[in-house]
């Protein structure tokens, strides 16, 4: 197994999530500072706007409309001229706040939920994932599943892969032509590490951040670690992959007690490290 270290880009957020690297930029979510920022490759921050009910997820239509996840009211925003365009509502299909989503090629969002009150400290209930037309339609497509996160795509737009983090595996799923979901099957069993935020690389492997084992790995399907990067006393979220090239690697990162996270401290930052595949596409 091959070892990367990160060098800090970007610190002084309250709680990082979504990482998407699009036109030159990284975006992210700080979910409870309640802001979108992009990210230029020098370190430099922009704010794009406030999201009062808290942003996770993070997509792009085909037209290159962004759409956000607001967590606690349950919908998907567009952001059109620096505002926020309500896309669909999907309370009505949940019964938890909303969290990671991805955008394939023809305009589809795939949401995750938490399924219970994590942050506070409720017992785990395994929860549903929702398909958002491009038109704002939505329905369920997968349920079952114990906490869907940080979901990918395949660039040949076939096969959607998620992490089921308290399942502590990933998970794969053949995408039909009307967006549904099929033949679900476990892509990499994670061994006891739990997964959050992931991404997917151009041989197909996926790095995910394991959340309970302070580092961020790259596994191949079928389940063999290959890479590791390692993140001391810091929890790892999120990541993606970006940069002119696709092959800068973009870690978040969060240091504190898990049950600190929702309390509004600035102790997430983004972090990165070179990386021998370069980006997918997705997310």
């Amino acid at each position: 197994m091959k070892t990367l270290q990160l060098e800090t880009l970007a610190e002084d957020f309250a709680f990082l999530e979504g990482p998407r690297w699009r036109d030159g930029k990284l975006w992210v979510s700080d979910v409870f500072g309640k802001v979108i920022y992009t990210v230029t490759p020098d370190g430099a921050r922009s704010k794009v706007l406030d999201v009062p009910e808290g942003p996770s997820g993070i997509g792009f239509l085909p037209d290159k409309t962004p759409v956000i996840v607001s967590m606690e009211d349950r919908c998907l925003y567009k952001i059109i001229n620096g505002k926020l365009v309500l896309h669909a509502d999907i309370s009505k299909l949940v019964n938890s706040n909303i969290n990671d989503m991805v955008i394939d090629a023809r305009g589809n969002a795939y949401v995750g939920n938490l399924g219970y009150d994590l942050f506070g400290g409720a017992e785990m209930k395994l929860t549903n994932f929702i398909l958002v037309t491009p038109d704002g339609k939505a329905r369920e497509v997968a349920n079952g599943l114990a906490v869907p996160n940080g979901p990918v795509i395949t660039p040949d737009g076939k096969t959607l892969i998620l992490a089921e983090s308290m399942g502590r595996r990933l998970t794969a799923f053949d995408i039909q032509p009307d967006g549904a979901l099929s033949n679900r099957r476990v892509f990499a069993d994670l061994a006891g590490a739990e997964p959050d935020g992931i991404c997917l690389d151009a041989e197909g492997a996926v790095w995910f951040a394991a959340i309970n084992r302070r580092g961020f790995l790259r596994v191949k399907e079928g389940g063999e670690i290959t890479h590791k990067i390692e993140t001391g006393k810091r929890m790892a979220i999120a990541c993606t992959l970006g940069g002119a090239d696709g092959r800068t690697f973009y870690g978040l990162t969060y240091e504190g007690a898990f049950r600190d996270i929702s309390k509004g401290g600035r102790n997430s930052r983004i972090e990165t490290v070179r990386v021998d595949a370069g980006a997918s596409g997705s997310p």
